[in-house]
């Protein structure tokens, strides 16, 4: 049988590449998947939501072979498979998805209801998402595999933008979700908190949308000059503990149409103290936002964090202000992005060059056995998004 190595998460702030099993056609609970492929993985990214497990601030267990962002070349068929061929080079959603189940049929593969026997919605390598096996690796398994894969229609002409397209089956969709259901659109004035690599994808795809403005914050001065670099305005969020007060300085007024919060549950309250404080992002975002505008919520929420400063948010209680978006008729957009919704109309900007998304995020390619280090740069503030090439495929 054919060698595997793949990035295993071994305890808070270890990771390791070790030799892992090769992949097989079946569940994680074994029973066989005809309806399935095994991908040589052409490349596969570190995302922050990995982030989040490593640093012990979730329930993951040891062991667990990471990575849910995967492009990869089909090498092996189930019996089942009829459309997708050996050969095709082919972006994978991170959500596991049935493509027969109620949610599914409704384009909302973020909560198939058949992959995961704890809860709705399946991704690959992640806590509590079905027990999939993580793409940080040389080779991947990956189910209904007809519904879940969308090949690339030029082999040549994706490889020469592997590096933009290795963003489908994330942080791009992320981004644009965050987007979308923040209303952005012609015009817009926008905010987005968070100048990581979902945050950028988030900017970029408000441009892409319409919007008149962009603004990122953050408190990483070397996050915010990249966003800066590619066209949005910054907002250094270590300056004031007022939100408000910054955005007036930057364009002459307190409110925005739309907001997006690409930071999740680690956030850390505006000013210099910076001190960890869950719910701060949704409550500055319904303060800046303008009555009966819409909040996206693409940053990722957790149901328990071990790592928790206080014993509410141990559990996914959060200290909001939620009377102030009541009041001010908010419209907010929660959870898991269903990447097939968006990914076929994004591949196509990539490929007639209407959005850069690699230069963009600064993707930076690094070999798999280089992942721990690109852990810790990343866990450091590197204004960087780094991909994984198992292969030696990508090139400089």
């Amino acid at each position: 049988m054919a060698e595997n190595r793949g990035v295993v998460y071994l305890g808070q702030n270890k990771v390791e590449v070790q030799s892992i099993d090769f992949p097989k056609m079946q569940n994680p609970a074994g029973k066989k998947i005809e309806h399935a492929v095994i991908l040589k993985v052409v490349s596969t990214n570190i995302c922050g939501s990995d982030q989040h497990m490593v640093r012990g601030r979730t329930t993951a267990p040891t062991g667990m072979v990471l990575g849910h962002e995967i492009t990869g070349e089909v090498i092996e068929l189930g019996s089942d498979v009829e459309y997708i061929k050996k050969g095709d080079l082919v972006t994978v959603p991170f959500n596991v998805a049935c493509g027969r189940c109620r949610t599914c049929r409704m384009q909302e593969t973020g909560v198939c209801l058949n992959v995961n026997p704890g809860r709705a919605g399946g991704a690959f390598g992640y806590v509590d998402m079905g027990g999939w096996v993580g793409g940080q690796a040389e080779y991947v398994m990956v189910p209904y595999a007809d519904f879940n894969l969308i090949p690339f229609p030029d082999k040549e002409q994706a490889m020469s933008k592997i590096k933009d397209l290795t963003m489908l089956s994330d942080i791009l969709p992320t981004g644009f979700h965050g987007a979308v259901n923040a209303g952005v659109g012609v015009g817009s004035i926008v905010y987005v908190a968070g100048a990581g690599p979902v945050g950028l994808a988030t900017a970029a795809s408000a441009h892409v949308l319409g919007a008149a403005v962009v603004m990122i914050g953050d408190m990483n001065k070397e996050r915010l000059a990249h966003a800066e670099s590619m066209g949005y305005v910054p907002l250094d969020l270590t300056t004031s503990d007022n939100l408000t007060d910054l955005i007036e300085k930057a364009i002459g007024q307190r409110e925005v149409d739309a907001s997006i919060d690409a930071v999740g549950f680690e956030a850390k309250a505006q000013g210099k103290d910076g001190e960890e404080a869950p719910a701060t992002v949704l409550n500055s975002l319904m303060t800046i936002t303008r009555a009966a505008g819409s909040i996206g919520i693409p940053g990722l929420y957790v149901t328990e964090d071990p790592g928790a400063h206080d014993e509410a948010s141990k559990t996914g209680n959060l200290k909001m202000r939620f009377g102030l978006g009541w009041a001010k008729s908010h419209r907010f957009y929660t959870g898991q992005t269903p990447v097939l919704k968006y990914n076929r109309q994004l591949m196509q900007a990539i490929l007639h060059d209407r959005l850069p998304i690699g230069k963009i995020v600064n993707a930076t390619v690094i070999p798999l056995s280089e992942a721990a280090q690109g852990y810790a740069d990343f866990d450091k503030g590197a204004a960087k998004k780094f991909v994984l090439d198992p292969h030696g495929m990508l090139g400089a």
